[in-house]
């Protein structure tokens, strides 16, 4: 019979980068440079919320991770380490496989090695717990609290097919396998633009991650800062699959503004560093979109090609709403 140690041993060892101590000893041992600050994210993915039974294990291992990633990103913080906790109703070695595997190819890429964590058996369903570790230079971290009146705001990545395939998958929209093909891989395998994110410090004001639809989480920015912005709906980086899908207008405006399930950026920034962002953007592989302006006087307003204001959609996600 299989032990807890053996699992550990088989699925979740690896060897820990030069100067940190990783899986095998009660702690795991890192130091951040000197000079910088440690940031670190914790996330729950429970089965039945955040994802379901006959979700691909593989998926799931890379997803796991990249939601805490793309909370590093936010913070303009570069990737160290992560821990993992497990707790699961049985051991089934096929999904062990998968899901490590999907874990530690998005660890090694992200450079976010796994150096420890925790493993137990659930009563009822699977829960996912993941911590990471990063580093940011001291006084350099992108805050919820900095947009200031004038900033641009930019969002990286698409908008939307996470949403739209999320919808499809709960059978809330029409069955589309083709659209839900296209889609898919925007909910099951986010890709946070970690490389991209640190390029930021000290040179955005605000930032966090889009997880929970893109006007409740700039919402989140307005309020700590207490400012009001402008969006435009014409600049929002659709993705193709949704904007070519046929559906209602209604639809696609809901899945742009207020799907959650993102994880790319929000942040803003001086205009004078339009074209360094753009150029850090082009060095790291990513899509960065100005969709709008942070304004002094309160209150988020959407408009449309023609000037018009846009109705916005009900909020995104809230786990006890």
């Amino acid at each position: 019979m299989d032990t807890e140690f053996d699992l550990i041993s088989r699925y979740f060892r690896r060897a820990a980068p030069a100067g940190m101590l990783g899986v095998g000893d009660d702690c795991a041992l890192l130091a951040p440079r000197t000079g910088w600050q440690m940031a670190t994210s914790t996330d729950l993915l429970i089965e039945g919320t955040h994802f379901l039974a006959e979700d691909d294990p593989g998926s799931l291992g890379h997803k796991a991770l990249a939601v805490n990633i793309s909370d590093l990103a936010a913070m303009g913080a570069e990737p160290l380490a992560c821990l993992l906790g497990l707790s699961l109703p049985r051991i089934d070695h096929t999904w062990l496989a998968a899901f490590t595997e999907g874990f530690h190819c998005l660890a090694q890429r992200a450079r976010c090695p796994l150096i420890g964590g925790d493993t137990t058996r659930s009563p009822a369903g699977l829960v996912i717990s993941v911590t990471v570790l990063g580093q940011v230079p001291a006084g350099q971290a992108l805050l919820r609290s900095a947009a200031r009146p004038e900033d641009d705001i930019w969002v990286t990545g698409l908008l939307g097919a996470a949403d739209v395939a999320l919808q499809l998958r709960l059978g809330k929209l029409p069955a589309n396998p083709d659209l839900l093909a296209a889609t898919r891989d925007a909910l099951d395998r986010p890709d946070p633009p970690w490389s991209f994110a640190p390029a930021l410090a000290g040179l955005a004001h605000a930032a966090l991650d889009i997880s929970d639809g893109l006007l409740q989480d700039l919402g989140h920015i307005l309020e700590a800062s207490h400012c009001g912005a402008r969006l435009d709906y014409a600049r929002m980086p659709i993705h193709p699959a949704v904007s070519r899908s046929g559906l209602d207008p209604d639809v696609i405006q809901r899945a742009v503004l207020a799907g959650g399930d993102v994880y790319q950026l929000c942040f803003t920034a001086p205009s004078e560093a339009r074209d360094e962002i753009q150029a850090c953007a082009r060095r790291a592989d990513v899509l960065a979109t100005r969709v709008g302006v942070i304004r002094e006087a309160p209150g988020l307003h959407v408009i449309d090609a023609e000037g018009q204001a846009v109705s916005l959609p009900a909020g995104g996600f809230d786990h006890f709403s």
